[in-house]
């Protein structure tokens, strides 16, 4: 029988709780250690996990001989520097989202992994999620032809960071998503936003991404709205899917519409718009927890040695992303090319 994965968790914050409680139920892993700088999380934690050690520091931790792998859900601006400790100290690494602050950061990260033979997984969560998954099979299958437009709305009130804005904090569970459907990176990028609540950090933000062969993308961000919206639209030449993430039933509807315009015509007489409205059809998906299959797909690659889903260069895309949106913001949401990955 295979020995459990042993994992340690940096973070015990506002993510870390349910990465404690996953990697502890799983039978193919075992929680051995946390730290968090902060007393009360460890006395929470201790109460909750009383196998697992306390440690106040990243490295006291990692000097624990057991430890197979590291969990990295702490404020982003700290992630680079706790990943690469636990690279270089033989671990594998999973790097909540954004996997760094920058695209330089990423390339190290990725080549540290390699050169250890490490397993490097980036969190994003929502790629593990039924509904999602199936929406790649519907959009793989052709049924919505050729993705023409995609658009995003992850609205809610807070929760306000300090150290990154909001585009940083949630664009990257919509980015992830578009640029696995889409297959490649934008061509240009464009971000506007506002810093209305703490300067120089953006609470809201509207990003556009422009892609070969005109297809287009738009991510609305926000922390300041007073409803919790979790909506994506997919517009293919043949049909469109809304994915709503807050919907109990119902996440994915299909909808047979779309319209044509005439292949020729002599007079702005004979020119008209074909409207075509079918049914709306709502697939079936299988009920199940998208961060326990995160966990338990991380797991597998460090038993197996298999390259994760959500690798290091996925998370690497995200971020060139991301980076080309602060520069956008910087001119004034002028249009900027992604720069070249490593």
């Amino acid at each position: 029988m295979q020995s459990p994965v042993l994992v340690g968790i940096a973070g015990y914050g506002y993510w870390g709780p349910n990465l404690a409680r996953n990697f502890q139920q799983l039978q193919s892993a075992a929680l051995v250690a946390v730290c968090d700088p902060d007393e009360d999380r460890r006395c929470d934690l201790a109460t909750n996990y009383p196998e697992a050690a306390a440690y106040a520091g990243f490295d006291e931790m990692l000097a624990n001989e057991r430890l197979d792998a590291v969990v990295i859900a702490t404020p982003a601006r700290s992630h680079h520097k706790l990943a690469k400790a636990g690279l270089l100290a033989g671990k594998h690494v999973l790097i909540e989202k954004p996997m760094a602050t920058s695209a330089d950061e990423c390339r190290e990260l990725i080549e540290l992994a390699a050169a250890g033979k490490l397993v490097l997984m980036v969190g994003h969560t929502y790629l593990y999620s039924e509904a999602v998954r199936k929406l790649f099979e519907i959009i793989a299958s052709g049924d919505l032809g050729e993705i023409r437009y995609i658009n995003c709305q992850r609205l809610n009130f807070g929760l306000f960071q300090k150290d990154i804005n909001v585009a940083w904090d949630l664009a990257p569970h919509d980015l992830s998503i578009i640029l696995r459907v889409m297959g490649r990176m934008p061509t240009t990028v464009n971000c506007q936003g506002g810093a209305h609540v703490r300067a120089g950090v953006e609470a809201v933000t509207n990003v556009s991404l422009g892609f070969d062969e005109g297809a287009f993308a738009t991510v609305q961000s926000s922390w300041l709205e007073p409803r919790k919206v979790r909506q994506m639209t997919f517009v293919g030449t043949r049909k469109m899917v809304v994915y709503d993430d807050l919907e109990p039933h119902g996440k994915l509807r299909i909808h047979d519409i779309r319209v044509d315009c005439p292949p020729r015509y002599n007079s702005f007489a004979e020119f008209q718009y074909s409207y075509h409205y079918g049914e709306c059809r709502i697939p079936h998906l299988e009920q199940g927890e998208p961060l326990k299959r995160m966990c338990e797909h991380f797991v597998e690659c460090v038993v197996h040695g298999r390259e994760p889903e959500t690798h290091g260069g996925h998370g690497l895309e995200v971020v060139r992303v991301l980076e080309a949106c602060g520069e956008s913001l910087s001119a004034g949401g002028g249009p900027v090319v992604p720069g070249m990955a490593g």
